[in-house]
């Protein structure tokens, strides 16, 4: 695991020295080494966390004759095949990593060769026999990659940091901005910066001359295939379940450190860690913390299954100093980022850190097993398409000419939506279309019809054959995973130096998942049916009964509490009120709505306490 950063200019040569400060920006993703690589105009640095060959894995690492060269973020889980395959080649290996076979690879099937690769990746290989760069990205997007093309060349990083460390203009991209305002995060390809964007998972980039010429996708997961489902054996396929899901999880136990998992209390990660018991002659090590507020704190479940399978457990009662907390969060997540439940996933790595250098986890279980209760609302809300258009019109009419306080204002807008997909955003976008009109300057607004959701999230929403349920469960496994669950899981980890593994997103499986039919995933309200049939007769019954519980903290509270003074004086400040991105006068109302305890307004103010703090922290940098 490290960070990667470097660039390739038109004219000229790259300089060691500032590649260095690229590389020093991003110290906190590699803290034990440092590689630096200058060959003509192109620069190659990384920072290393060693987890696999510590003593001979340095970078960058070059093929036979020094030609080729790579730095690489992330781990190859089946690299050792690919080692057996590349030394039957006549390849010659000069240290046992994981990395080195990626440059080999690179040099026997080019871009072809990322296609071979099991594990999350972010990777940058000069070839300087052909003067190319090539980028790439794992196919969820699990490991950061950024490039900014300049005036001068083009630029990489695993973190905007080193592209601001670099000494690079970068402008303001507003267009990106709204659409955290809309969602809470900023979707793949965008970035906060015009001449910044995200490699996009699943894809690659070519640069020649110090400029972008060719680029392309390896990689998508393929949406739900109705003839596929149809076909499907219940009984084989929760066999194949298990030993995909076994296998999967074996894979990421391979280390050369300490290693543990998060252990939340939940069905995912209580999954991880019976999986890894069953495949480890030691105790697993498993961290969990919790909050006072006993709504936030799942200690007692994750208790369940420490002492079902004797694991060495950690847990935390924490109590953070929020204040505080807030700009070290804004600092390491590096663009305007509104999901709170990373400030629990900060804290759950800085616990973990403290024992391992890697930990897994059970993110992507609700994405492609149907566990979201968001889903069962899709499933029960497709009775709406039953009412005539033109009386969901009126109900439209009538929404918009509703008071802002009446009750149901909201979801009668929802209900009168032309189609599903338009329901399905109405739920799930971070901010009600009401609450956006009445708060946000008209400027700082973008529609939320179908049209405009279909260009903003193009490849990510399915045509209009597929089912409603599909449309949800694919947008999550895809553009929501990659722009919010990972961006928050690698950051948050990354800031301790952490390095997190994600067995329930191995392609492989995320494959499986989509042929296997809606109605075994999802049913009365209940999710991840067929991965509890495969799988839960490993857990404690206690766990399957209990209500689904998110990874949250009690920010309604806090907001009522100790950050009270601090929210206030942040959104009613004159400078931030002089952006123009908001009104005064409804800004005002909206918090003392929340302070009154009349509406919980916690999740808007967050994600506007959030983008003023870091609208500050790019205007001092």
């Amino acid at each position: 695991m490290c960070g990667i950063a470097g660039y390739f200019l038109q004219e000229g040569q790259a300089e060691t020295a500032r590649l260095r400060d690229m590389c020093d920006a991003i110290r906190h993703r590699g803290p034990d080494d440092e590689g630096l690589l200058t060959d003509g105009r192109c620069g190659l640095g990384m920072r290393r966390l060693s987890i696999i060959d510590l003593s001979t894995g340095h970078q960058p690492i070059a093929n036979e004759d020094g030609t080729v060269w790579v730095v690489f973020n992330g781990e190859i889980y089946n690299y050792q095949q690919l080692r057996r395959d590349l030394a039957a080649r006549g390849h010659r290996f000069s240290t046992s990593s994981d990395t080195e076979t990626l440059v080999h690879l690179y040099e026997d099937e080019g871009a072809a060769a990322i296609t071979k690769l099991r594990g999350m990746f972010a990777c940058a290989i000069w070839d300087g026999r052909k003067h190319e760069l090539f980028l790439a990205r794992d196919r969820f997007g699990k490991k950061p990659l950024y490039y900014a093309e300049c005036a001068d060349g083009l630029y990489f990083a695993s973190e905007l940091k080193s592209l601001r460390a670099a000494g690079l203009q970068l402008p303001i991209d507003t267009h990106a901005l709204k659409l955290y305002l809309q969602f809470g995060y900023i979707p793949d390809p965008w970035s906060p910066f015009k001449n910044v964007r995200k490699i996009e998972p699943g894809c690659w980039l070519l640069a020649r001359g110090g400029r972008k010429a060719d680029g392309g996708r390896y990689w998508r997961l393929e949406p739900p295939c109705e003839a596929e489902r149809a076909e499907c054996d219940e009984t084989a396929l929760c066999e194949e379940i298990r030993e995909v899901f076994d296998e999967s999880v074996r894979l990421r136990m391979i280390a050369d450190v300490p290693l543990g998992a998060f252990l939340s209390g939940g069905i995912d990660s209580s999954l991880v860690v019976a999986s890894m018991a069953r495949q480890s002659a030691q105790p697993v090590k498993t961290f969990s913390i919790g909050f006072d507020e006993q709504a936030y704190n799942e200690l007692p479940y994750a208790r369940i299954t420490a002492g079902q399978y004797a694991t060495d457990h950690h847990e935390l009662v924490v109590h953070p100093d929020a204040v505080e907390l807030i700009p070290r969060l804004v600092h390491f997540l590096d663009e305007p980022f509104a999901d709170s439940s990373a400030i629990p996933t900060f804290l759950v790595s800085q616990f973990a850190a403290q024992h391992v250098k890697v930990s897994l986890s059970g993110d992507g279980g609700d994405e492609l097993f149907g566990g979201y209760t968001s889903y069962f609302a899709v499933d029960e809300r497709r009775r709406f398409d039953r009412i005539p258009r033109f009386v969901r019109h009126t109900m439209s009419l009538l929404a918009d000419e509703l008071p802002y306080a009446a009750r149901g204002k909201n979801y009668l807008r929802m209900a009168s939506r032309p189609n599903a997909l338009e329901r399905y955003f109405e739920e799930v976008a971070f901010s009600p279309y009401f609450l956006r009109e009445r708060i946000l300057s008209m400027d700082w607004r973008l529609p939320a019809d179908a049209a405009f959701l279909r260009q903003t999230f193009d490849g990510a929403i399915l045509d209009d054959s597929s089912d409603c349920l599909s449309q949800a469960m694919y947008f999550e496994a895809t553009t929501k995973l990659a722009g919010d669950i990972l961006v928050k899981v690698d950051r948050m980890s990354m800031a301790h130096s952490l390095e997190v593994r994600s067995p329930l997103l191995d392609h492989r499986l995320a494959e499986l998942a989509m042929r296997i039919p809606n109605r075994w995933k999802t049913r009365n309200g209940k999710g991840k049916l067929i991965l509890l049939k495969a799988l839960g007769g490993r857990l404690d019954q206690r766990l399957l009964d209990r209500p689904k519980q998110g990874f949250g903290v009690p920010l309604a509270a806090w907001f009522r509490g100790p950050l009270r003074e601090m929210l206030r004086d942040q959104l009613t400040s004159a400078h931030f009120l002089s952006r123009g991105i908001v009104s005064a006068r409804y800004l005002d109302l909206m918090l003392d709505e929340h302070e009154r305890g009349r509406r919980d307004n916690s999740t808007f103010l967050w994600l506007l306490l959030v983008f003023e703090r870091w609208l500050e922290e790019y205007e001092a940098s």
